[in-house]
This record gives structure tokens, C-alpha cells and sequence, in this order.
């Protein structure tokens, strides 16, 4: 099994001056439940290189089992230190997309032609695509092979609006993530603010926060083995 996952390469949190970028745990927990099951992974982002860590997920309460494992795996550090440019990699070489998330594809995978191109050669193809947190939003201009919106009439969840509230970015965001899928005719769903919550609706997956990201992995690596 070759699974892609793909980081954003955005590290400004809006006109704050604060940094942000992808969520380490959102990263890791996927990684690895995709790792121990045997899938060959490849690391892509916009820019290529090392993607930015939102500083708030490297922070000590933020951290978990697969943080600290990912801190002492040197294989997995080299990885992500070289992701592979999106515009660079062909859909068709992989069976499978993972999107975590962090405030960052709000801003560049959200609008990135070649995120959105990669998308919609999945839905073409049938091939699963999972997404957690705030990375459902780069589901925002894509449309699947009928000229719909992706999302629309699917069940799905995201980054809740009261989750955004909670942080204090509601009006830093670009968009919220509900409101767009709400927006595009998504079926929305979401669970407790902060506990886990995963819609699977077809081949397309998304989980609900920074909780949902080991339980989305789950469902893609379910789905790849049917």
C-alpha cells in the first residue's frame, strides 16, 4: 500500500505575528498507525523541504505516545525534513491520501491548484482521501466529477466553529472550516468539542480535531484493506 500524506507549507498565523503550521499529534498518530500496518509513505507539502510545526503542538501538554515516539525516530525527522514538492507527484502512484491538519492549509492547501488537481484525481479514481481538523478545508474548491462540490450531500466533519471559538482565531482564520462545508453542501457532523469524532461517507473520510487524527488513519488503513 502507498500512502500520500501531505503537510501544508504555511507558517503565518494570519496578521498575528504568531507562527503556526501543521499539528504535530495530527501528524504523528496518522504516521504511525499508516507505518505499523505496512504502507510505503511519502511525505509531499506545497514548497518541498521541511514543513513548519505550529509551535502549540510541540508544547509539553501538548504532546502524546506517537510525539515522543515520532522526537526519537530519526527516519521519521528525515522524512518530514524532505517532503516532496505537491507539483511534482503523480495521484495515479498512490492508493491513498492523508491530510492532517493545524491552522496552515487553511491558508495554502485550501487554494493550491495542485492540492485541488491531486483531490479530485482520487474522487475520479475511487481512491480514499482522509483529511483531520482544520485540513477538511482544503476541500473548499474542489469539486468531484459531476461539477459539484466535493463535500456536497456527503456526511463529513471538521474543525468545529465552537473548537475555533475556543482558541480565540474565530475572526484570524481565513474561513471556518463548519461553516464552508455547511457552505458546500456538506451534511456536517460533529461530536464533543476535543473528543475524538470520525465521519466515513463513501471513500472520503474526515475526522473532527487534533483526537480524530488516530481514528481517521484507522478507517483509511479499514478501507485500504477491503
Amino acid at each position: 500500500m502507498d500512502v500520500l500524506m501531505v503537510l501544508t507549507s504555511h507558517d503565518a498565523l494570519g496578521n498575528t505575528g504568531k507562527k503556526t503550521g501543521f499539528w504535530l499529534e495530527e501528524f504523528a498518530a496518522p504516521y504511525y498507525v499508516l507505518h505499523d500496518a505496512g504502507a510505503r509513505i511519502t511525505l509531499a507539502s506545497p514548497k518541498g523541504g521541511q514543513p513548519p510545526l505550529d509551535p502549540k503542538s510541540d508544547a509539553d501538554d501538548a504532546q502524546t505516545a506517537d510525539t515522543r515516539r515520532f522526537k526519537g525516530d530519526l527516519e521519521a525527522q528525515a522524512a518530514l525534513a524532505n517532503t516532496v514538492k505537491l507539483a511534482d507527484l503523480n495521484a495515479e502512484t498512490f492508493d491513498a491520501v492523508f491530510f492532517p491538519g493545524g491552522h496552515g492549509p487553511l491558508w495554502d492547501l485550501a487554494e493550491d491548484r495542485h492540492s485541488i488537481q491531486l483531490i479530485e484525481a482520487f474522487e475520479k479514481a475511487g481512491r480514499p482521501v482522509a483529511a483531520v481538523c482544520h485540513a477538511p478545508g482544503i476541500f473548499r474548491h474542489v469539486h468531484d466529477k459531476s461539477g459539484k462540490f466535493l463535500v456536497a450531500g456527503r456526511h463529513v466533519t471538521g474543525f468545529a466553529n465552537t473548537e475555533e471559538a475556543a482558541v480565540g482565531l474565530t475572526e484570524v482564520v481565513p474561513f471556518l472550516v463548519e461553516d464552508m462545508l455547511v457552505a458546500n453542501g456538506g451534511l456536517y457532523e460533529k461530536g464533543d468539542d476535543w473528543a475524538p469524532h470520525v465521519v466515513v461517507d463513501d471513500r472520503l473520510i474526515t475526522g473532527q480535531n487534533p483526537a480524530s487524527s488516530k481514528g481517521a488513519a484507522k478507517a483509511l488503513m479499514e478501507m485500504l484493506r477491503q
